[in-house]
Formats: C-alpha cells, sequence, structure tokens
C-alpha cells in the first residue's frame, strides 16, 4: 500500500543536519516527567531526537558505498527482498564491526534517487533508530551518505530478519499460515515495541505508519518494528498535540489525525486496532479485491460484534479453528478499543501489552514466559503446492457461500464437488 501523502517538496530550507527543533515549554506534564525519571534517574527538560542523536549517535557505522556496493553483488536484483515509495530492500553480507567472525547478513535499504520521499525520511531514520533501543524494534546498524558523480546516494543498514513481514504471512499464499499463538505472540512484541515508544524514553515518540508490512519478524517469530520514517516527537509541556500534515498509510491513519493533522501517541493505537483485526480475519484493512461492502476491514467487522454468534465468522479460515474463541472474542473487543472514535477513548499501549499477555496465558493455559512462539507448519513439496492452493481457493469460495455470499455459488459448488471426486 502507498502513502495516501508525502512530504511536500516545499519544505523550509533550514540545517540539513536535523529537524527543525520544538520550542521548550517550561511547564512539563505527569508523564513527561514520568519519561524523564525512567530514562534519565531526574526530571529535567526533555530533549530532542536530534540531540539525543549527537550524544547516540556515535554508535551507528558509517559505510562507504562500495561496502555496500560489494556486499550486494552490485545491488543485484535476485538479492531484492523488497520495494517501496523509498526505493528498494536488499540481502547483504558485510564484515562484522568487530572485523572478526563469520560475515554478518543484513538488509540494505537503498534510497531511489527520485525518490519523493527523500532525504528527510532517511535523515528521519538514521536519527530515530541511532537514538532507540529496544528488542521490539530493528536495529539500524549503520548508514552511508554519499555525493558524487552518480548523485546523491543514501542508504541505511539494518539487522536482517530471515522471517519476512507480517504481511506477507498473513495475506501471501506461498508462506504457510501464522497459528493462533504466534499470533498473539507477535502482537504482544509489537505492541511492547509501541510502549517503548510512547512511555520509555526521555521523549516521546509517536510511530505514525503502523502496519502489517512494517512489523518484521525475526528467525524465533518475534516481532520488530521498522521503518521510522514518518516517526515523529510527540507533543512537549502543555501542547495536547503535534500539528503536522497527514501522512501514513489508507486504511491505518487514525480518521482524526487525516482530518485535522492534529496528531498524539493515540493515532498509533488506531492503527493497532486495525492490526489486530488483519490478525484476526487474515483479511488485509483496505482488498479492492472483495465485494464492495467489504472492502473495508473496519467497516465489515462491524457487522459481526464480538460478543454475537456471528462473530466467528469473520476469524480467518487458515487457522481452521484452532483458536480458543472466548480469547478471540476479547481480542476483538480489544481492537474495538483502540477503534475509538474519540481518540482519549483508546487505551494506553501499556493497557494493551496486558491485556495481549492475558490472552497469551489463557491461549497457553500457563506462564507466559514458558510459552513459545510456533513457527508455521512447512509448506507442501513443491510439487503439490499449485493443488494445495487450488483447493485453498475454493475451501476459500465455499466459506464466503457458507456466510450467505452466493455471487458464485453454481461455479464454485460444482468446482467443489469435482475437488471431492
Amino acid at each position: 500500500m502507498n502513502c495516501f501523502n508525502i512530504f511536500n517538496s516545499k519544505t523550509k530550507k533550514k540545517s540539513k543536519s536535523s529537524p527543525e527543533l520544538r520550542e521548550q515549554q517550561q511547564t512539563q506534564s505527569s508523564k513527561q516527567a514520568t519519561r524523564l525519571v525512567k530514562s534519565t534517574g531526574s526530571i529535567s527538560s526533555p530533549r530532542s531526537i536530534p540531540e539525543l542523536y549527537r550524544e547516540k549517535g556515535h554508535n551507528l557505522k558509517k559505510f562507504s558505498f562500495s561496502e555496500l556496493r560489494i556486499a550486494t553483488n552490485n545491488f543485484n536484483r535476485m538479492l531484492k527482498i523488497g520495494e517501496g515509495g523509498f526505493g528498494s530492500v536488499y540481502k547483504g553480507s558485510i564484515k562484522p564491526v568487530s572485523g572478526e567472525g563469520d560475515p554478518l547478513v543484513v538488509a540494505i535499504k537503498k534510497l531511489n534517487r527520485n525518490s519523493l520521499q527523500g532525504h528527510k525520511e532517511w535523515l528521519a531514520e538514521v536519527q530515530f533508530l541511532g537514538v532507540v533501543d529496544h528488542p521490539n524494534l530493528v536495529k539500524l546498524l549503520g548508514y552511508c551518505s554519499a555525493d558524487g558523480e552518480r548523485g546523491i546516494q543514501r542508504l541505511l543498514v539494518y539487522e536482517y530478519m530471515p522471517n519476512k513481514s507480517l504481511e506477507a504471512h498473513l495475506f501471501g499464499r506461498a508462506l504457510p499460515p501464522i497459528p493462533w499463538i504466534t499470533r498473539l505472540k507477535i502482537l504482544l512484541s509489537a505492541a511492547e515495541g509501541l510502549t517503548y515508544l510512547h512511555e520509555g524514553l526521555e521523549i516521546q515518540v509517536i510511530f505514525r505508519d503502523f502496519k502489517s508490512s512494517n512489523v518484521l519478524l525475526d528467525e524465533n517469530f518475534n516481532a520488530k518494528l521498522s521503518d521510522f520514517g514518518l516517526a515523529r516527537e510527540g507533543p512537549q509541556g502543555d501542547r495536547s498535540h503535534v500539528s503536522t500534515m497527514p501522512v501514513g498509510t489508507y486504511g491505518y491513519a487514525a480518521p482524526e489525525y487525516v482530518e485535522t493533522g492534529h496528531l498524539k501517541s493515540n493515532s498509533d493505537l488506531w492503527s493497532f486496532g486495525v492490526v489486530l483485526y488483519e490478525i484476526l480475519t487474515g483479511r488485509r484493512a483496505i482488498d479492492r479485491n472483495l465485494p464492495q461492502s467489504e472492502q473495508k476491514l473496519i467497516e465489515w467487522v462491524k457487522q459481526y460484534p464480538a460478543d454475537s454468534k456471528r462473530f466467528r465468522m469473520i476469524m480467518d479460515p487458515r487457522l481452521n479453528n484452532q483458536y480458543p474463541l472466548d480469547t478471540a472474542r476479547k481480542v476483538a473487543k480489544l481492537a474495538d478499543s483502540c477503534l475509538k472514535k474519540n481518540p482519549e477513548e483508546r487505551p494506553p499501549m501499556s493497557r494493551i501489552v496486558e491485556i495481549l499477555q492475558d490472552a497469551i496465558r489463557e491461549s497457553g493455559n500457563g506462564n507466559i514466559s514458558e510459552i513459545t512462539s510456533v513457527a508455521p507448519s512447512p509448506l507442501p513439496e513443491p510439487s503439490t503446492r499449485r493443488a494445495v492452493r487450488y483447493i485453498e481457493y475454493w475451501r476459500h469460495e465455499v466459506f464466503f457461500v457458507s456466510r450467505g455470499c452466493f455471487r458464485d455459488h453454481a461455479r464454485c459448488e460444482s468446482q467443489f464437488l469435482f475437488i471431492i471426486l
């Protein structure tokens, strides 16, 4: 999905080394004071991200363009693992920072020189990821900033996430479905990452583009938030919000933010609620391939309230009913609380973490620390995958018929009989 808006190219010409610093306020809110005590042990004026970066940014390695070109075999297409408005992402290998040991596998994001998102978002990623430090945020190892005959080169080097994104597993048919307990663990780790951004730093950070494609999965299916190009410092002092041009992804952005440009941390809560329903249903936030009444996920699920007998009908058929229904209802109610029209009624991320921990305990019947993520079942052998996808497709069609969607009933019924025979 593409962003519904991007940075205006007519930005004010100020220093390119850091975003504009906000005016410091004399009065500190109680939440800010709590964050300051957590991060520094004392109460003082919060420092901005650029100021914190000047203190911590030396931990990032500055790569030369030639190093990254070698790491990706001259940006070989066969090593491309992602693409977006910013440019392309390649899998590569570099020497360990210590200079000893085996090559380190990394992901290298190469900014498209014609990208409209440009230098400002690249700089935001460098500064935010150069400051934050949390197991549920993707780790930035270094960057490359080179200007030469070939033009401006802007690259970022991240830790490699072998299990791709949550989006790839939920909606791609090339990967096996994620089991219920693993879905909950992914949600929990993503929520812990957002909680850290909202409450665990000296200054509040609003992610602003939380979506399933920005939730990456490591070898153990632990989630890490990625793509901080749109991240923004939260309001300071007695300010209730940050006024900014609305940016984000259609289907995920909070409606009050889109309408007014007023950005708060609870704008991220709305986006989290959308992803909660994506996890439950296996459907995208916006899917133009579905009947018109079902294209907008949040509107469609309203027909199947969590307490109703019809609720089970929204659950992802690829789960094969392997989930506790009562816990699924609880997760749906949590999503509904994140999707409150009044942003002040949405729960804080720390409360969401607690509810998800309870849901995991209920699903695992034990201590949360003893529950490990269950990897998806392996895919069938290549020779049988087409047949499996074929059967899954018609199972999906019959599933819609059972819900009262008779648009292709006759064709679906005859084909289903053919598969049985």
